[in-house]
């Protein structure tokens, strides 16, 4: 289903991404509403996978035909926006890779690439936003995810935002550009090596004394939930976009809605 909100700025297309279609979608309402408040025209074509897992894993064939299918179906627009830096950086990084040498191909995917951004930098970097009215009282800590930080520059942006919210303090955890072994496919094939890689970082995340963990890729998020909820810790976890868009309503990451209708949450 394609679903557009008219506005006068630029023609944006959401790149949901596979994890966030799946397993968290408010997460894309979020980074829709973030986008339509900076005045932008949101499009959301139909899409599938952008072909990482097929990339990571050396299938090329079925990663170049994801990226065409990626390419045809979301060209049009201005930019493409993904509220995750790991799927942002996989076309800004690899999809001219994957297509070196194309005569046909190589010129498009470079110029999708070129206008490939990752949800929070093209708010700032690109838009020029400067603030969010959003409200959440706490103190939070942030992760640095491995691929918006060292393929799509992540880093000064998402505390740029989170500096504007009201009620909110930053509390930075140790080694927050560490990585918290996921890694995709690599939680799965390296079991023992992903969880001494997550159970360090539960630790500095509790160390922290936040009771919130923010990050900007869903699968970092969903790591990290699973792996303190196992420890027992009550530190909620939640995608940036949702803090900065200030629509909390929907349970923190892994945990369920109360029968009698309490998400734990609340509208910021």
């Amino acid at each position: 289903m394609t679903e557009t909100v008219q506005k006068t700025g630029p023609r944006v297309a959401l790149f949901v991404t596979c994890l966030v279609d799946t397993m968290r979608p408010s997460v894309g309402f979020a980074a829709a509403k973030l986008l339509e408040d900076a005045g932008c025209t949101v499009e959301v074509p139909r899409q599938t996978c952008c072909g990482q897992p097929a990339f990571n894993s050396g299938d090329r064939n079925t990663a170049r035909a994801l990226a065409e299918q990626m390419i045809a179906a979301f060209g049009t627009c201005d930019y493409i926006v993904a509220p995750s830096g790991s799927c942002a950086g996989m076309v800004r990084a690899h999809f001219p890779e994957l297509f070196a040498g194309d005569p046909n191909m190589a010129p498009k995917a470079n110029a999708f690439a070129a206008k490939t951004h990752e949800l929070v930098s093209f708010l700032t970097d690109v838009l020029g936003v400067e603030a969010v009215e959003a409200r959440h009282e706490g103190a939070v800590t942030y992760h640095d995810s491995c691929s918006g930080l060292r393929e799509m520059g992540v880093k000064g942006q998402p505390r740029k935002l989170l500096a504007t919210v009201q009620g909110l303090t930053l509390t930075e955890m140790a080694e927050n550009e560490t990585c918290c072994g996921f890694g995709g496919s690599f939680a799965v094939k390296y079991g023992e090596l992903s969880d001494a890689i997550v159970s360090k970082k539960a630790e500095n995340i509790e160390a922290s004394g936040a009771p919130m963990l923010l990050a900007g890729d869903l699968g970092c998020l969903l790591n990290m939930a699973g792996k303190l909820q196992r420890r027992g810790s009550a530190v909620q976890v939640r995608h940036i976009a949702e803090v900065l868009a200030g629509t909390t309503d929907e349970p923190p990451i892994g945990v369920p809605r109360s029968p009698l209708g309490d998400t734990g949450g609340g509208r910021g």
